[in-house]
């Protein structure tokens, strides 16, 4: 059985972006929080809109899927150490936005200002800046 995992896992370092190092969980991370944050410029404006807003328009099933995707970003998190302190904001930035969601179709627009998978890449690219240097990205001119 050992065999297989190893097996799994030379599988999954070979395809870009799926290993388990740092840098392969911060790509995976700030890819998810540009789906849910990110997806769409609203035109005219220098606003975007993901699939957090978007799925709003699903009562119950559209928040509770996007809830889902941002506590999966906080287990990644988990996965790459970071402290108990930091996962607790993360979980509460997640349920926060999860209250938010609940409120049919209304609940889109307190969704568009409040971005809790932002705050929790945020967090995150802290967290890999200060312990994996190695993993740090020099950002262009994208306003966030």
């Amino acid at each position: 059985m050992a065999g297989t995992a190893n097996r799994f896992d030379r599988t999954m370092e070979a395809i870009p972006g799926m290993g388990r190092d740092p840098a392969a969980v911060r790509q995976r991370v700030e890819v998810m929080e540009r789906v849910l944050e990110g997806l769409v410029a609203i035109p005219g404006t220098r606003r975007k809109v993901g699939l957090d807003v978007i799925a709003n328009a699903i009562p119950f099933a559209g928040p509770l899927l996007t809830s889902g995707l941002g506590a999966w970003i906080v287990w990644e998190a988990r996965n790459l150490g970071l402290s108990k302190w930091q996962l607790a904001r993360m979980g509460g930035n997640v349920g926060f936005d999860a209250l938010l969601g609940a409120i049919p179709f209304i609940g889109a627009i307190p969704d568009f200002f409040f971005r809790s998978n932002t705050r929790n890449l945020r967090i995150i690219r802290r967290h890999l800046d200060r312990h994996h240097p190695a993993t740090a990205v020099i950002e262009g001119t994208v306003n966030r």
